[in-house]
């Protein structure tokens, strides 16, 4: 990393591969992004009184798995390979967005979390202690040994993966992607769509309010489809995930630490 800091040419860093990667396919989709206003006033109450917290992003990351599971556009790709059609992945997987530092440069990794409508919070949360704890060469073995190969190798496996081995795909890559930057003030205003669709959300203000948008493959689904998808996500985070937190402060056991990178 330091080298890069010099005058003159230099090789791309091996942090940066699979970021490239995923903007050279995100190009190759046509994006739309819709953002909506939530009150999680009664979910952030509920969450304060929990005996260790639970990290937002697995509160989202749960509420939008029970959404996708309700409806099938959200599994759903478009394929133009060997004809243009489009494909419904059999159960959700949904992709994380992980900040790590790894041999003094920043990464971008991606934390897989399979069917997370039907586990636990707790659960969940330390699936997200692993990946932001475990070394990334272990925990991200694959992520890893992929940003190790040459450009045209990684092409090869990627394009593989997205058009041809479908059910590899879910398995390697989701049926949604989840990012955000809330815990450090930031809003991602257009968060790149290469899955069915990404979701973000942005800081929580005063009364407990915050934006969450949603980037989605227009090919698939319309803006009003967008909006429904919004509106009955708001309702599962203060419906069925503040529910089970209420559950959780009144059990006897703890639910697990939160990361501070995702609170």
């Amino acid at each position: 990393m330091h080298s890069v800091n010099r005058p003159g040419r230099h090789a791309i860093p091996r942090s940066r591969r699979l970021a490239i990667d995923v903007l050279h396919y995100h190009r190759k989709v046509d994006t739309c992004a819709h953002d909506r206003w939530f009150d999680l006033s009664r979910l952030a109450e509920i969450r304060s009184r929990l005996p260790s917290r639970i990290s937002w992003s697995i509160l989202f990351l749960k509420a939008f798995g029970i959404v996708a599971a309700r409806r099938p556009v959200l599994r759903q790709t478009y394929q133009p390979w060997p004809w243009p059609h489009i494909y419904t992945h059999e159960f959700n997987v949904a992709m994380l967005a992980i900040h790590r530092v790894h041999q003094d440069e920043p990464w971008v990794f991606h934390g897989r979390f399979e069917r997370p409508e039907e586990r636990p919070l707790p659960l969940l949360q330390i699936d997200l202690n692993r990946y932001t704890n475990d070394p990334p060469d272990r925990i991200f073995r694959r992520q890893w040994q992929m940003s190790g190969l040459p450009t045209l190798v990684r092409r090869v496996l990627w394009w593989w993966t997205l058009n041809v081995a479908l059910g590899d795909r879910t398995r390697r890559v989701g049926t949604f992607f989840f990012t955000t930057l809330a815990a450090k003030g930031v809003e991602i205003q257009d968060p790149p769509a290469y899955f069915t669709s990404n979701l973000t959300y942005g800081p929580l203000d005063e009364r407990n309010r915050c934006r969450v948008t949603m980037s989605y493959d227009h090919r698939l689904m319309d803006g009003s489809t967008v909006a429904d998808c919004l509106i009955e996500l708001e309702e599962t985070l203060n419906g069925l995930i503040a529910d089970e937190l209420q559950q959780i402060t009144t059990a006897d056991g703890k639910s697990p630490d939160s990361t501070a990178a995702h609170s």
